[in-house]
């Protein structure tokens, strides 16, 4: 990744949906030459566009951060809750869990139907502790790319 695909990400960051006619002049290449660079990080998945909600603004819904103690490998885990739209990201880390999750819910009790019905019988799942969120402070989705 060059300067160029840098700039292209940064200003992606600042406008997914920025036309290559505008994306071009701001990082020095011609429209089509931006698409190309661009496509060319797309189809290398080293980039992805999508479009993000805030959960906690479409009201209704329950979030939150799943600690998880684990007896064994957690990546088991991690793979068993990865199959549930519920779980929107799981990192595996060390310390007092081994792997911490992050749900969204339709609401609190579907938010405990969650963490008692399909997490706490997960093979090797030995504790759970849920921080339920009341609002999200900040959300950063621009980071320096270098």
């Amino acid at each position: 990744m060059d300067e160029i695909d840098r700039a292209i990400l940064r200003e992606l960051q600042t406008d997914g949906r920025i036309a290559y006619a505008d994306l071009g002049p701001k990082v020095g290449l011609s429209a089509s030459a931006a698409r190309q660079r661009l496509q060319r990080l797309l189809d290398s998945r080293a980039v992805q566009v999508v479009g993000v909600t805030d959960p906690m603004a479409m009201g209704g819904q329950a979030m939150a951060l799943l600690g998880i103690g684990v007896a064994g490998d957690p990546r088991a885990v991690a793979d068993a809750l990865a199959g549930h739209p519920e779980v929107i990201y799981s990192v595996l880390t060390s310390g007092g869990f081994d792997l911490f999750a992050e749900v969204i819910t339709p609401g609190p009790k579907e938010l405990l139907d969650f963490v008692n019905d399909v997490v706490r019988p997960i093979d090797g799942v030995r504790q759970i502790q849920s921080f339920p969120y009341f609002g999200i402070h900040t959300q950063r989705f621009l980071r320096d790319v270098g």
